[in-house]
């Protein structure tokens, strides 16, 4: 079967199975009124779907035990334990312009602030309590400090990011789908219900035969926040991620929005950082983990700081710009072995305070 062939199949096997996708599953409810969140929606495998061309990301699987259980994960790139490489995943990045009760928000004017952003150029070099990570992506130093034992011995570790900018799309949002809304006061944010966005994404997806199972695709949007439900009452959620298709090379994907709002959730690239991590540690959304602190019981890294102060995010300056990167749990988190990390550190930035999942 083709590849464009195979796109539009799973299209109408998406759009088939869409009453499948109104849960949102992740570490947050809804609640009355705006609440600040990340979630990940139950990823869609369609076994009579033929296996595409090109094998799913390029992955490794573990383990770890804890309280007498033993929980598998498969996380982005090779096995740091036992190779000596670096991985390059491309990323197709997605605008999105989303229009909505007769207002549009466009991202095009900050796409490029993305792509220079230090989740996809190596402009930082990452010292972490006097322990140098390498000048490198964010992710990738993230996940070199979070198996740091073995990185320092295989020093040519890496799972990098290489971005790539396709054509961008317009989402007229339906009238029962879409609100405008004030939530956080500081302006009109266009809220969507993430299961329609859910369902365009994919359709998005299985259209662009450039986009390939071995790669990540992630949309994004611009002052918008989705919604369990299209108002308020269901927002705030700035990011998601999911992945869909064929179960033997299923297409891994997500969402980011961008706030251009300083000290406001979601500001600029902190919603992606967020996504970023947890596709790198939880590529699949099936990895298992201790429930902890309201976490609920899958492998995603940034759950347990999103609530903390400046939620979670801190600043890095480069090429000009101060952007806002979210911290990230090591696998200590849900392991309560530290014998891995960096430093024994409980997170990227050695914040104690995490599993304040609500």
């Amino acid at each position: 079967m083709t590849n464009k062939f195979l796109g539009w199949y799973t299209l109408l096997l998406v759009l088939a199975c869409g009453a499948l996708s109104g849960l949102v599953v992740g570490q947050e409810s809804a609640e009355t009124g705006p609440k600040r969140m990340y979630v990940t929606l139950p990823p869609r495998y369609f076994s009579n779907v033929l296996p595409p061309a090109t094998g799913t990301v390029t992955n490794w699987s573990g383990s770890f035990t804890t309280m007498n259980k033993t929980y598998n994960f498969s996380m982005v790139g090779t096995n740091p334990a036992t190779t000596n490489t670096s991985t390059t995943v491309t990323v197709y990045i997605i605008p999105v312009k989303v229009i909505v009760s007769g207002s549009t928000f466009d991202p095009a004017n900050t796409v490029s602030n993305v792509t220079t952003s230090p989740i996809f150029t190596s402009g930082i070099d990452f010292v972490q309590g006097g322990t140098d990570l390498g000048k490198t992506q964010y992710v990738d130093a993230f996940q070199r400090g979070n198996f740091w034992t073995n990185v320092k011995v295989n020093t040519g570790y890496h799972v990098l990011l290489n971005p790539v900018v396709l054509s961008e799309q317009t989402f007229n949002v339906p009238k029962h789908d879409g609100s405008i809304g004030n939530p956080f006061g500081f302006g009109n944010v266009g809220i969507v219900n993430i299961n329609w966005f859910d369902a365009q994404l994919q359709s998005v997806i299985s259209g662009m035969s450039q986009i390939t199972p071995n790669s990540f695709a992630i949309a994004m949007t611009y002052k918008i926040y989705l919604s369990n439900n299209s108002k308020v009452s269901g927002c705030c959620i700035g990011g998601y991620h999911s992945a869909f298709g064929s179960t033997s090379a299923p297409q891994t994907y997500g969402h980011f929005t961008y706030i251009p709002v300083r000290n406001q959730f979601s500001q600029d690239v902190s919603a992606l950082s967020h996504e970023a991590g947890e596709w790198m540690d939880d590529p699949f959304v099936n990895n298992s983990a201790p429930s902890l602190g309201g976490c609920g019981g899958i492998l995603e890294v940034g759950d347990p700081l999103e609530n903390n102060p400046n939620f979670g995010d801190y600043a890095y300056s480069l090429n000009g710009f101060t952007y806002h990167l979210q911290d990230l749990v090591f696998l200590d988190y849900f392991s309560g072995d530290n014998s891995l990390q960096v430093n024994g550190w409980f997170s990227f930035q050695n914040n104690k305070t995490g599993g304040q999942c609500s």
